[in-house]
């Protein structure tokens, strides 16, 4: 019996051998047909969008201006739901404000190519797609008009052949400057336009469009307004305005004194805010003591009401205000040519004056603030009124502060007398 198995299995392995062989052979058949249709299926359009973005982003910084704004440019028909691909095409948008952005930042990776820059920046000008990414910023998601913001900020400071083409642009394009600084209008936008305002604030062109348009009377409430972070953007908009051109600054306050200063006092040094006051006092002697703003000054600290509101500043228990609002106050007080109400008010108040000072300290040591503070004391002691008030007698002040917390007041009669 095992030698008739062992002979009935010989007989077998022949069979088994070539059966085996053509299992293998179709298995490798099989494998190679499922290679070739997964290559196909790869290579298939369905695949791809899979796999693949629908869009092949544009290689070169042209490209990427000029597919933008055609994107840009039919916003509208997008918003209208007229085009079926409106999400897509959105996408695609805040794509390509990303890229811009990368090109003019650079990376972590690498800096920004000097070539690439000056190519998009030349066609953002040429294509008026800054017109377009400005206007329609109320358009695009947040992250879109952050990489907007970005992008017109850096424009302001990108040299094309050693020219910043930018403020030519802008110097053509006037109305642009409207549409920012209106944007304060509109809290949700107001951080991004003001952003882009300051940038563009930095060519003297643009700076002396919007201190001689209607806009900055606009700023005095802008500063006002109850969100903290837009009051606060607007008064670092206005501080770079008053402060970055001084020639410009300086033509500016010469020809607007009057209306200009009344506003100044009315809504920002005499605001109830606290922050408000306080950014005001610190520009304000920013101002009148660049020495372009001489002709202003003098005016300024010839004024009874401005020297009240300054007197008042001096009350305030913030130290930061007291010791800027002392900065302009010494200036009425070294004046050489003082008007008598200004000489009248000085000596009414000197014993409290006095008493202040005697008390007025700051944090750290200051030796220029020491030798200032002696030299006002000094003069005020030596002051001599001008005349009687009314009545053949000089007008005695209230002793205390009054209900409003001003350090004085003066009646109504009395004012009549010395104008």
């Amino acid at each position: 019996m095992p030698m008739l198995a062992t002979q009935i299995a010989a007989d077998k392995t022949p069979g088994l051998e070539k059966r085996e062989k053509e299992s293998h052979k179709a298995v490798k058949r099989s494998s190679s047909n499922l290679k070739k249709l997964f290559t196909k299926a790869l290579r298939s359009t369905g695949v791809k969008y899979i796999f693949k973005s629908k869009t092949k982003p544009p290689k070169t910084p042209i490209d990427v201006v000029r597919r933008s704004t055609f994107l840009l440019a039919s916003l509208d028909s997008f918003e209208d739901n007229v085009d079926p691909k409106r999400f897509d095409k959105m996408q695609e948008l805040d794509s390509l404000l990303h890229e811009m952005k990368s090109i003019l930042y650079g990376s972590n990776e690498c800096e920004p190519a000097v070539e690439a820059c000056a190519q998009l920046t030349q066609e953002l000008f040429r294509d008026n797609t800054l017109r377009l990414i400005i206007l329609c910023l109320p358009k695009l998601n947040l992250e879109a008009r952050k990489d907007a913001t970005r992008i017109v900020a850096n424009l302001q400071r990108q040299p094309v052949n050693s020219r910043l083409i930018a403020s030519d642009y802008l110097e053509a394009n006037p109305d642009l400057m409207d549409h920012l600084v209106s944007g304060y209008d509109d809290p949700g936008l107001a951080l991004h336009y003001g952003a882009m305002l300051r940038e563009c604030i930095r060519h003297q062109v643009v700076a002396r469009y919007v201190l001689r348009s209607e806009h900055m009377k606009r700023f005095f409430d802008y500063m006002q307004i109850p969100e903290f972070d837009v009051a606060a953007d607007a008064t670092a908009t206005f501080k770079e305005l008053m402060t970055r051109h001084k020639s410009t600054i300086a033509e500016f306050l010469f020809e607007n004194y009057d209306w200009f200063f009344t506003e100044f006092n009315a809504k920002l040094l005499e605001s109830a805010n606290y922050i408000t006051r306080r950014q005001a006092i610190k520009l304000l002697g920013d101002i009148l003591l660049d020495r372009l703003n001489s002709p202003m000054m003098t005016p300024y600290v010839s004024s009874k009401d401005n020297l009240r509101i300054l007197m008042n500043l001096l009350r305030e228990s913030s130290k930061n205000i007291q010791l800027d609002a002392f900065h302009v106050f010494k200036l009425f007080v070294a004046n050489r040519n003082k008007p008598s109400d200004i000489v009248n008010i000085l000596v009414a108040n000197r014993s409290k004056l006095l008493r202040f000072f005697a008390s007025f300290r700051i944090d750290k040591e200051d030796e220029q603030f020491e030798a200032d503070k002696a030299q006002v004391v000094k003069e005020i002691a030596e002051l001599e009124a001008i005349g009687p008030l009314f009545s053949g007698e000089l007008h005695k002040f209230p002793p205390t502060p009054t209900a409003s917390g001003e350090l004085y007041k003066t009646p109504t009669a009395c004012i009549r007398q010395l104008i």
